[in-house]
């Protein structure tokens, strides 16, 4: 990707492009980290330094290995054959979902930049074809299988992998078992940010494609824009986010150190088999949901109903909320530019 051949308005898309990639390295990396912090395994200083590398490391590798994430959401819509027009139209789904994030990330609410990105350039589609002629259903039926997947999966590995684990340690003792699961909660977490880099990269390559892809240069998966992604993202990651962490980790559930383990296992289980399947689910709804499911398995109560139903309805919102800023601000900003 040679930015100096690019027009003004595929110049902007890309820049608009970077600061969505830096917004989910801010917002969802606490959610990658937020156990492990909380059930004080490591400092927030450190895990959001190790969860920086391993988003990096992420997003590389199943970049390089299975890209079929990246294929479907580039897939998903179309903003139609003319370049100015369609560069006009991803620019503002683009800021749309700026705008989104900021403002989930401002009140402290895990939202999905995932679904944020999907329903942001869905909304932008809609209003440049003046319908649905923009937009592919059976590649975009795959963010709903998605949600469902990393949702349920997410609950139902979480539970079941935190009853085998109090199944396996039950005739072992408490400070042996604490040991244990602080260095193993490490490499989970470690593994949950790798995911989220493997899964959530492919989805914003994706979208610098579609940017470069609008121009005349192709839309080849060049190394400068796979590093320029995994760095975005790891630049975000150092920013952390204490109200994300705060809202996930200690609002939520509270969890012992065999849970945050049990939960990040779980997480990245769902997000691995998603991007086998080039499924773009959402890192926070698995993690979430798999912290919900640990939760549950030890004791019902734990569970904090209110905030969840918050999370839950941010989540609902998601959909419909951005897809209406991405076609309005479409539409503004086709008649200015």
């Amino acid at each position: 990707m040679d930015i100096f051949v690019l027009s003004p308005l595929e110049l902007t898309s890309v820049i608009l492009t970077l600061c969505v990639i830096f917004v989910n390295g801010l917002t969802d990396a606490p959610n990658a980290v937020a156990t492990c912090i909380t059930t004080r395994c490591l400092s927030l200083r450190k895990a959001v330094i190790m969860s920086a590398v391993f988003n990096f490391l992420g997003v590389i590798v199943m970049t390089v290995v299975n890209s079929s994430v990246a294929e479907t959401v580039t897939s998903m819509v179309s903003f139609g054959n003319n370049e100015a027009d369609a560069s006009v139209a991803l620019s503002a789904a683009l800021f749309s979902i700026v705008l989104w994030a900021v403002l989930a990330w401002y009140f402290g609410i895990p939202t999905s930049e995932s679904h944020a990105l999907i329903a942001g350039l869905s909304g932008s589609a809609l209003a440049i074809n003046n319908g649905i002629d923009g937009i592919n259903g059976s590649e975009w039926i795959k963010a709903i299988y998605g949600l469902i997947t990393s949702c349920i999966g997410g609950f139902l590995l979480g539970f079941i992998i935190c009853k085998l684990v109090l199944v396996i340690f039950r005739n072992i003792k408490r400070s042996r078992a604490e040991q244990f699961f602080k260095r193993a909660q490490i490499f989970a977490a470690a593994s949950m940010s790798f995911m989220h880099g493997a899964q959530d990269g492919q989805k914003f390559i994706a979208v610098l494609l579609m940017c470069t892809g609008l121009s005349q240069n192709g839309s080849e998966k060049s190394p400068f824009i796979i590093l320029t992604c995994s760095a975005v993202m790891a630049l975000g990651t150092l920013t952390g986010g204490k109200k994300i962490i705060k809202s996930v980790g200690m609002d939520m559930v509270k969890l012992e150190k065999y849970q945050g383990f049990s939960a990040d296992i779980a997480a990245s289980a769902a997000l691995l088999l998603s991007t086998v399947f080039g499924f773009p689910v959402s890192t926070t709804h698995a993690k979430t949901t798999a912290m919900m499911g640990t939760g549950a398995a030890k004791n019902k109560r734990s569970l904090n109903t209110s905030v969840i139903k918050d999370i839950m309805l941010t989540w609902l919102l998601t959909f419909p909320g951005c897809s209406i800023l991405g076609f309005i601000i479409t539409k503004i900003f086709l008649k200015i530019f």
